[in-house]
C-alpha cells in the first residue's frame, strides 16, 4: 500500500519563520540614489488618516475619525456575528435542484407566460399540418368556424337551435413547434356551416349560412395578426319557405378580404379588432364590416377541473348603417395540451341577426351553448 506524506500544516503565528539564505548584494549592481528624487515623508498622510482606513476604532470615532458603520449604513450591526452551518447537510445544492430553485415558491405551469422567453429560443422550422393556431377564433364571434350549438330563446319567436359545424386548421407553418403559444407564420384553411333549426316546429330548417376561406397568420410575443379571404353565402330553408310562402328568399353573398390584429394583456386577456372589405356582394350585402372584442380565457392547459371564461364580441356591418350586434358568453372551459378548447356556458345576443337571410331583422336571444375549437 502506498504511503502518502501528511499534508502541510499552517505555521502558527507565534513561530518565527525559518531563516532564508541571504543573497549576495555584490552580485547586484548598486543603484545610484542620486538619480532618484528624494521623497518627502511629510507629503503623505499619516497612517491613521481616514484615507487609508476602511473602518474606525471607537477612539478614532471619538476623535472625529470615520463614523461607525451602523450610522453610515443603517441596519448594519457592528457587533460580532456567529457563523453557523449544518454539519449534516450537503455542502451545496446542485444548480437546478428543487432546493436550489426553491421550487415551491417559483413553480409554474408548463408553457407559462413567465417562460415565454424560452419560446423565442426555439428554432423555427417548416411544419406540415402543424398543431395549434397562431390566431385563434374569437370565442363570442357568431361566424367563426368551429363545432358548437346554442339553444336560445328568441323574443317573439320561441326556442331556436343555432349550430356551427366546421373548424379551422393549420396547413403549413414556418415557426416554433409549439401547440399552445406557437410563433412564426402559418397558413390556415377554414370552413363551416351555420344552420338554424326551429325547435317550436319539429326542428324545421329555418336557414343556413356557409363560410369557407383561408388565412395567413403570424404571432410574435403577445401580438397576433391575420390576413385572409372568405366566401359567405346564405340560404333559406325549404321547410321555412313552405310554412311562410310570403317570405322572399335573398341571395346574400360576400367575398371578403379581412385584416385582424390581437394583443394579449397578460396570459389570459386577449383584445382584438378586425376589418373586412367585400369586393363582391349580392343580396343586400355591403362591402364594409368591423369586429372587436375581448376574450378572458386561460391560454394554458386547464387540467380536468377547467377554468371560467368570459367573452364579448361586437360586429358592425355597413348594410345595417354600421349598426350590428353584440354577443356575450360566459361559462366554464377545458383546454388540452394540444390547445383544443371545450366550453360550456350561457350566451346573450342583441342586435341585427347573424343569420344573413334575416340580416335586417332585430333579434334578442338568451340561452345556453356548447362549443369546441380546434
Amino acid at each position: 500500500m502506498p504511503v502518502y506524506s501528511a499534508p502541510p500544516r499552517q505555521m502558527p503565528a507565534s513561530v518565527a519563520p525559518e531563516t532564508y539564505p541571504s543573497t549576495d548584494a555584490a552580485a547586484y549592481p548598486a543603484t545610484n540614489a542620486g538619480n532618484y528624487p528624494a521623497t518627502n515623508a511629510g507629503a503623505y498622510p499619516p497612517a491613521n488618516d481616514r484615507g487609508y482606513q476602511s473602518t474606525s476604532t471607537p477612539a478614532q470615532t471619538a476623535a472625529g475619525g470615520l463614523s461607525p458603520y451602523d450610522e453610515v449604513m443603517p441596519g448594519i450591526s457592528t457587533g460580532a456575528v456567529r457563523a453557523s452551518y449544518d454539519e449534516a447537510g450537503p455542502l451545496y445544492e446542485p444548480y437546478g435542484s428543487p432546493a436550489a430553485m426553491n421550487a415551491a415558491a417559483n413553480s409554474m405551469a408548463s408553457g407559462a407566460y413567465v417562460d415565454r422567453a424560452l419560446i423565442f429560443a426555439e428554432p423555427w422550422t417548416w411544419q406540415l399540418l402543424p398543431s395549434g393556431l397562431m390566431y385563434k377564433s374569437y370565442l363570442a364571434g357568431g361566424r367563426e368556424p368551429r363545432f358548437g350549438s346554442q339553444w336560445v330563446r328568441m323574443r317573439d319567436e320561441g326556442w331556436l337551435w343555432d349550430a356551427a359545424l366546421g373548424g379551422r386548421a393549420g396547413l403549413l407553418r414556418y415557426g416554433a413547434d409549439n401547440a399552445i403559444r406557437p410563433e412564426g407564420w402559418q397558413l390556415d384553411v377554414e370552413g363551416a356551416a351555420f344552420p338554424r333549426l326551429d325547435l317550436e316546429n319539429e326542428r324545421d330548417l329555418v336557414s343556413a349560412d356557409f363560410r369557407v376561406g383561408g388565412l395567413l397568420t403570424t404571432r410574435r410575443g403577445c401580438w397576433e395578426a391575420k390576413f385572409g379571404y372568405y366566401h359567405l353565402s346564405s340560404h333559406l330553408g325549404d321547410e321555412y319557405m313552405l310554412r311562410h310562402p310570403d317570405v322572399d328568399r335573398i341571395n346574400y353573398v360576400r367575398d371578403s378580404l379581412v385584416l385582424g390584429m390581437a394583443v394579449y394583456f397578460g396570459p389570459n386577456l386577449r383584445v382584438y379588432s378586425e376589418a373586412g372589405w367585400a369586393f363582391n356582394t349580392d343580396g343586400g350585402a355591403e362591402p364594409w364590416e368591423f369586429q372587436f372584442g375581448a376574450d378572458l380565457s386561460p391560454a394554458e392547459p386547464t387540467g380536468r377541473w377547467g377554468a371560467p371564461f368570459l367573452a364579448v364580441n361586437g360586429h358592425l356591418r355597413e348594410e345595417n348603417d354600421f349598426g350590428g350586434n353584440m354577443t356575450v358568453q360566459t361559462g366554464w372551459q377545458w383546454r388540452g395540451q394540444t390547445g383544443h378548447l371545450l366550453r360550456v356556458g350561457m350566451q346573450y345576443f342583441n342586435g341585427f341577426s347573424d343569420q344573413y337571410q334575416f340580416y335586417n331583422i332585430f333579434e334578442e336571444q338568451i340561452g345556453v351553448g356548447l362549443w369546441y375549437d380546434f
